[in-house]
């Protein structure tokens, strides 16, 4: 299988904190020697890559599908070279559908944690940077790699997508409900571009709990800290999935469940596409 160290620009959505910023910094160290160009929100955290040698690009994924466009065909025009995609910015929130909400205040206090996220719109913000902006992005990108592999040359499309995709936190609706659906999109994308017989390659990563900086909001990483994997550990991993090419990059937990629910999924989906050729 086509691996990562063929590419030879790759783009790292959520770079500027956890596993993001973590990836991107480990492949521009490979010896491959890539051109990776780190995107997020924070215009500090993309100085600091960039003094690590790394390209940035400023990025806000909570937006309509004509930004998302431009920024798309602009990173196009500067780096032609672009064959890999790392979508792996995200947000979490916790939401309870239940009579203590006050969506007008859009916060709520628990187990003394500090005010959670809770209105509608940050629900709705919560989806589309997890799930809607991700899939615009690639519908945006496709084009262009596919015109890569009409020439022969590979190109990879790497969702992060997660374990709580295959079994809900059911604290955190949205996000758990924003990675299922991700990870459905990915498998239909690969699919789909297998069939045709594309050098498109779609890679999915499906972390466990992982260290990350995602938990400061809810108050949560102390705790946590008993229970997640050091992100450099779990780098180290993510980067030898990622240079064999498997199809799916996942340890701890998410592998656990991964091989207790997904198991036979993709090979119903490819015979599932064949019937529907024949209707």
């Amino acid at each position: 299988m086509p691996g990562i160290e063929q590419s030879k620009c790759i783009l790292v959505t959520g770079a500027t904190a956890g596993i993001g910023r973590s990836l991107a910094l480990a492949l521009a160290r490979l010896p491959s020697k890539p051109q990776v160009i780190a995107t997020g929100r924070r215009q500090h955290r993309l100085d600091e890559l960039k003094s690590a040698g790394l390209e940035v690009v400023q990025l806000e994924l909570d937006t309509d599908a004509a930004s998302l466009k431009k920024f798309v065909d602009s990173n196009l025009e500067k780096y032609p070279q672009l064959d890999a995609v790392i979508l792996n910015a995200g947000v979490q929130y916790e939401f309870y559908f239940d009579k203590e909400i006050d969506v007008s205040s859009g916060s709520y206090p628990m187990r003394g944690l500090p005010l959670i996220p809770t209105t509608i719109p940050e629900f709705q913000a919560e989806l589309n940077i997890n799930y809607t902006s991700i899939t615009t992005i690639v519908a945006y990108l496709l084009p262009h790699f596919l015109k890569l592999s009409d020439a022969g040359r590979p190109s990879f499309i790497v969702p992060v997508t997660a374990g709580l995709g295959i079994v809900p936190a059911v604290w955190c609706p949205g996000y758990s409900a924003s990675k299922a659906a991700l990870r459905s999109f990915t498998l239909s994308l690969r699919v789909q571009l297998q069939d045709k017989g594309t050098k498109v390659n779609v890679l999915e990563i499906i972390p466990p709990l992982v260290e990350s900086e995602l938990h400061d909001e809810a108050g949560t990483t102390e705790n946590l800290t008993n229970f997640w994997m050091p992100l450099d550990k779990y780098t180290e991993l993510t980067i030898e999935g990622l240079k064999k090419g498997d199809l799916t990059i996942t340890t701890g937990n998410s592998l656990t469940w991964y091989e207790k629910h997904e198991n036979g999924k993709e090979e119903n989906a490819h015979q599932y596409l064949g019937m529907r050729k024949k209707w």
